[in-house]
């Protein structure tokens, strides 16, 4: 049986900011709306905002992660803000290091650092970037190698990162295979996955670290963030219409390659066989008024075996994106929740 909305949701919720550039918007709509979501998610009483490091795409605007999250967080007071995730890869550990050491510095107590092991973006885009292909292999070790830097502990000899070092930014696990359940376990860290949009090893993933997980100096037990798909609206035909916006943008998204099909053309694509795959990734979306959406969260926090949902929201228009996370937010009576601690 689910819980009455004006109980407190079972779990805190955070959200996925995926820093979208809509219709007729510029790179610069899209910050001002990130900025004005967070201040409301920060009364709203949503546990953290994060953003994900992608390239070369068009509608998405978080590619340079940790400025985007110096941005809101010079305008926003308490909120948890971070990345979900940089692709380590990318970067050197201890660039990282310096440019979260710094975020954590100026807001302390706020700064979270989600690592994942995906280029974000194309081949030709990793070449662009003058990423190795292999360079994913060495994944653990600088994860590792990141942890020393932020910490007092440098694993580099004579090699201290400034800032950075002594701030103990809590470090998460992105992961949507059971190579990142893995690792966060191993490591005790905390484990985040991305079944918003790769639902597919939800289950045996979440099994594994669980099974697995080794307590560490910033964990002492598992902590699961499960990714699920949410969009509230005031009637079940406008949610049902807004998804399938959503859809239709993904379609431009994923296979587009620069130009925006038309809802015929796109609507076409997603009754093809080459639609059955953005179909699938929306395997967990709770749509519908919020009663709806509180009672399919409330069976999907005990689905997915998680301690925290993180929400991503593909609404197009902004009016109706900004009132999806507001409705959730009520849905879920998230302002009786309790601050977030350090660790997670």
């Amino acid at each position: 049986m689910s819980s009455s909305p004006s109980q407190p949701f079972s779990v805190p919720v955070s959200i996925l900011d995926l820093a979208h550039i809509g219709p007729g918007e510029s790179v610069r709509d899209s910050f001002d709306a990130s900025v004005e979501l967070a201040r409301h998610a920060e009364k709203w009483g949503y546990r953290r905002i994060w953003y994900a490091e992608h390239h070369n795409m068009r509608t998405i605007a978080s590619s340079a992660t940790s400025v985007l999250i110096g941005h809101v967080a010079a305008n926003t007071t308490t909120i948890r803000l971070g990345s979900g995730g940089v692709m380590l890869p990318n970067h050197a550990p201890l660039t990282i290091a310096e440019q979260f050491g710094t975020l954590a510095t100026l807001h302390p107590g706020r700064i979270d650092l989600g690592l994942g092991r995906a280029p974000g973006s194309d081949q030709q885009t990793m070449r662009a970037m003058r990423r190795d292909p292999s360079s994913a292999d060495r994944f653990p070790q600088e994860v590792q190698e990141l942890q020393g830097f932020l910490s007092d502990n440098s694993l580099v000899p004579g090699v201290v990162a400034t800032p950075g070092a002594g701030t103990g930014v809590p470090l998460y696990i992105l992961g949507s295979s059971l190579f990142g359940a893995q690792l966060a376990a191993a490591l005790g860290l905390p484990f985040a996955f991305a079944s918003h949009f790769a639902p597919d090893a939800l289950e045996q993933a979440v099994s594994i670290y669980r099974r697995e997980f080794r307590p560490s100096d910033q964990l002492d037990a598992p902590y699961v963030i499960a990714g699920v798909n949410v969009i509230a609206a005031d009637t079940e035909a406008d949610a049902q219409q807004q998804f399938l916006a959503t859809k239709r943008s993904r379609v431009s998204l994923l296979l587009g390659r620069g130009r925006t099909f038309t809802d015929e053309e796109a609507d076409m694509i997603l009754d093809a066989p080459q639609g059955r795959q953005i179909m699938q990734m929306t395997k967990y979306s709770a749509v519908g008024t919020p009663a709806t959406v509180r009672d399919y969260l409330d069976r999907f926090v005990r689905h997915a075996d998680a301690d925290e949902l993180i929400v991503a929201s593909g609404v197009v228009d902004r009016a109706s994106w900004l009132r999806s996370y507001e409705l959730l937010a009520e849905a879920t009576n998230l302002r009786s929740e309790e601050p977030a601690t350090s660790a997670v």
